[in-house]
């Protein structure tokens, strides 16, 4: 009767426990962030239709840099090493979900002991004792202890998740940039090239009017200045791209990579922009972002760890309960008469800790007020990082057509220069002002190129891979346009 009785007991705290939950809901909190962004404005060129597109770098149009971006995905460590953290946030999950389960314990005993003669006033007593049992003991989610931990561990897996595809994402976006900064730096380094030619023959020409009596020894220096100049940015330029190559080494995970430089005409400036979103674009659409709502679900797992700690201050209920066999002959021991059992209610309760208990439940809370300031201060950086690609992608767009237009401007410049020394106009001088404007001005395209298409991998990063179609809705990445 009294095994009932308390079978009855559990089965009622059972029932009540599972509606009674301590500590707060989760309610996602209000971000105070424009509806839209006021940098897009009307393109000509509209978004193509259909569903997200996670490949969006081949956007560019570059079969080496997808078939790169997919090296480093396959082989990138920092990828690596986030998905492993992915499978121990899962086996978390699993350890936290396993204490909704009794745990069962075998226990086997085999003892031999002497009784002393003097307590049973005779000779030593030997005695054999076997025992042979099953044990179980489960806690009651009375106040739901396990069940916020279980929420806690779950929003953590997810944290894990959304994380690798922040790294994912980012990997990603630092290949192509960086494969964007080589390619431009394969460019600058032809212009300087023939830039330093140029000036080779520049030097050997006033040599021969030196000798001729029709130049200076101040001509010959400034020419001699000048191609030094452009040696040293050559041999600048070739470090950077060495650094650059490196840098795409380590990230694809091919320690040593070498990448020939370009044999065709100009391949960045030659490679298709993306273009801007459309006008209106949501800022509503910062919610897809992985770093967004990793930040949200490490507030999940915050607020419920607030459930977890208010739960350690409450009384614990548990049940145990043991099924065997116990007898001084093996022979005995799986007998009806060898056979014990026990079965156990038990309720703890905290009296006096010290303030242990309540200190843990103001760390909880302040720690869900982090993970608060955490949460808004992502999606306020996720709206600045949309809002600042898109400038300088405007911004570069606009310039392109000047940049284009100075190059030309300074060339013709160089060329009148050139005819005004030789017909002895103008001092060298101006020779050398008109041969650093121009190569400025040819840096300046390609470098304002790269600043284009870096701007168009910034903007795929800060909107996850595309924006909403203005006519279905749905998130499109950008159909590519030169």
């Amino acid at each position: 009767m009294s095994a009932r009785l308390i079978a009855t007991a559990a089965l009622a705290a059972v029932v009540l426990g599972a509606c009674t939950v301590v500590g707060p809901d989760y309610e996602r909190p209000k971000t105070t962030l424009p509806q839209t962004y006021a940098q897009t404005q009307p393109q000509a060129a509209s978004a193509s239709t259909g569903s997200v597109d996670t490949d969006w770098w081949k956007q560019f149009g570059d079969a080496q840099l997808s078939a790169l971006v997919e090296t480093a995905l396959a082989n990138n460590t920092d990828i690596q090493a986030a998905a492993a953290r992915i499978e121990e946030t899962d086996a978390i999950l699993r350890e936290t979900d396993a204490a909704f389960l009794p745990s069962v314990n075998l226990n086997a005993v085999g003892a031999r002991s002497q009784t002393s003669g003097f307590l049973v006033q005779g000779r030593p007593l030997l005695s054999n004792n076997l025992l042979l049992a099953v044990s179980s003991s489960y806690e009651i989610d009375f106040w739901g202890r396990l069940r916020r931990a279980s929420e806690s561990a779950r929003a953590q897996t997810l944290a894990s998740r959304y994380a690798h595809d922040v790294v994912r994402l980012s990997i990603v976006g630092l290949s192509a940039q960086t494969w964007f900064a080589l390619r431009s730096l394969d460019e600058q380094i032809a212009l300087t090239r023939r830039t330093l030619a140029t000036r080779e023959d520049a030097l050997r020409i006033v040599g021969l009017r030196l000798d001729a009596g029709t130049a200076s020894r101040l001509d010959l220096e400034q020419a001699s200045g000048s191609r030094a100049d452009a040696a040293i940015l050559l041999r600048d330029l070739e470090r950077q791209r060495s650094l650059a190559e490196s840098l795409l080494g380590r990230l694809s995970g091919q320690p040593g990579l070498r990448v020939p430089a370009s044999a065709g005409p100009d391949p960045l400036t030659t490679m298709p922009v993306p273009p801007q979103p459309p006008a209106g674009l949501p800022s509503e659409l910062l919610a897809r972002r992985p770093d967004v709502r990793q930040a949200e679900e490490q507030l999940v797992a915050a607020n419920a760890q607030i459930g977890v700690a208010r739960a350690a201050m409450l009384p614990s209920i548990s049940l145990t309960g043991a099924f065997g066999g116990q007898s001084i002959a093996l022979s005995d021991l799986l007998s009806d008469r060898a056979r014990i059992w026990s079965l156990g209610f038990g309720l703890s309760l905290p009296i006096f800790d010290g303030g242990r208990l309540e200190a843990r439940s103001d760390q909880a809370v302040a720690r869900d007020r982090q993970a608060l300031a955490a949460y808004q201060g992502a999606a306020q950086n996720a709206f600045r990082e949309v809002s600042d690609a898109l400038i300088v992608a405007q911004a570069a767009r606009d310039a392109e057509a000047d940049t284009r237009a100075r190059a030309q401007a300074t060339a013709r410049s160089l060329q009148l220069s050139q005819m005004r020394y030789e017909a002895g106009y103008s001092a060298y001088l101006e020779v050398l002002d008109a041969q650093r404007s121009a190569n400025a001005a040819e840096l300046d395209v390609v470098r304002n190129r790269q600043t284009r298409l870096n701007a168009a991998v910034d903007l795929f990063k800060a909107l996850s891979g595309g924006w909403p179609d203005s006519q279905s809705g749905d998130a499109v990445p950008a159909a590519a346009s030169r």
